[in-house]
């Protein structure tokens, strides 16, 4: 996906192509969010049965969804810092992109501990709110790109209370 918009130019991308991008990142997120949720509820499982065998393993194999994860957000984030906000221009794009851009830092808090989780958590809160104070300004109270981020902004916001 990366090798796409790196071969498109510097321009703003349209409405499909953004609902196209925004799909096909969700879709591959989805499922490793989906496969990490999973593998940490067996792992606890494991541990409370005391199973240390298996619980070796299933770290192993959180840690390899982990470094997947990792890659993904990290590869979108470069994408949307590099390409996609720079070449934003209308209100609509800015706040897609900007909350799109906090979106994949909160993935991140899901899985990272300690420090790092702070900073990406800090990440995130910036990001939302630059794209509220966009959509406040130039976005009506009732565009839907308002609406999700308003969601998105206070699910990780009601979370993040365990972060900061």
């Amino acid at each position: 996906m990366e090798k796409v918009s790196i071969a498109m130019e510097s321009e703003e991308l349209t409405v499909e192509e953004w609902n196209h991008l925004s799909v096909a990142y969700k879709n591959v997120i989805g499922a490793h969010r989906a496969s990490w949720r999973i593998i940490s509820s067996i792992e606890k499982k494991e541990e409370s049965h005391g199973n240390e065998d298996h619980v070796a393993l299933i770290r192993d194999y959180r840690s390899k969804i982990e470094s997947e994860l990792s890659r993904i957000c990290v590869g979108i984030l470069k994408l949307l810092d590099t390409r996609l906000i720079p070449s934003a221009s209308s209100g609509d794009s800015k706040v897609f992109c900007l909350k799109m851009k906090g979106d994949y830092h909160c993935y991140l808090v899901e899985f990272k501990t300690g420090a790092e989780r702070k900073e990406v958590a800090k990440s995130t809160l910036t990001s939302y709110k630059s794209a509220q104070d966009i959509a406040h300004s130039e976005l009506a109270p009732t565009h839907p790109i308002r609406l999700e981020l308003a969601l998105n902004f206070s699910v990780f916001y009601y979370g993040s209370k365990l972060v900061f």
